[in-house]
């Protein structure tokens, strides 16, 4: 089983700056969506009471950064420190890749939330705090400039800049193969085929 079969090598795309520090995971996708256990049809509700005002009919706050005209089609999400914070809800890369991002650029990530998304073949990438801001800049100079995000070379390119990122090898190579965790399994099926059957006889 794979999350994506052909797997990520590389990314081109506009941006979604969303200039938040702490954005937890109730913030991403609100505890009230989390009634379903297919990965599909969450990116409606994604950042959902930042982006829609409060109250019947339901109207969408144009002050939101993921309303603007300019952004829409952004696949690559660019944000502050500690992104992904709060509970362990795997919903919350089920929202993000379902909107269609498909990168997360960060100074930081909270670490279950960041395992989830290599399980979902969502790439976050850490950068510094400088290198997040020349990214930042370059978006508010031209709404339109695109980042590619070079995963084999694990790079960060924009306009003139270019920043390297660390990824650890086994995520490097999850999301590459086009892996979740069942496929990441399913890779010594021979292996714990042959030990079910060896422990059948010595037990």
């Amino acid at each position: 089983m794979t999350a994506e079969a052909q797997g990520f090598k590389a990314q081109t795309g506009t941006v979604c700056p969303l200039d938040q520090a702490n954005v937890d995971t109730d913030q991403i996708i609100p505890k009230q969506f989390l009634t379903s256990v297919s990965r599909k049809g969450f990116g409606k509700h994604l950042f959902f009471d930042w982006r829609y005002n409060k109250g019947e009919p339901l109207t969408v706050n144009n002050d939101f950064v993921l309303n603007f005209p300019q952004h829409q089609g952004a696949t690559v999400l660019l944000t502050r420190e500690n992104f992904g914070c709060g509970s362990s809800r795997e919903h919350a890369p089920w929202a993000l890749t379902d909107y269609g991002f498909k990168v997360i650029i960060a100074t930081s990530f909270a670490d279950i939330f960041y395992g989830n998304c290599i399980n979902n073949q969502l790439l976050p990438v850490k950068l510094s705090d400088e290198q997040i801001q020349v990214l930042f800049d370059a978006v508010a100079a031209s709404s339109s400039v695109e980042i590619t995000v070079d995963l084999q070379a694990q790079t960060v390119s924009c306009n003139e800049h270019e920043f390297a990122f660390e990824i650890g090898d086994a995520h490097k190579f999850t999301l590459i193969s086009g892996l979740d965790s069942i496929g990441q399994t399913l890779l010594d099926e021979e292996k714990i085929t042959q030990f079910e059957h060896a422990r059948q006889t010595w037990q």
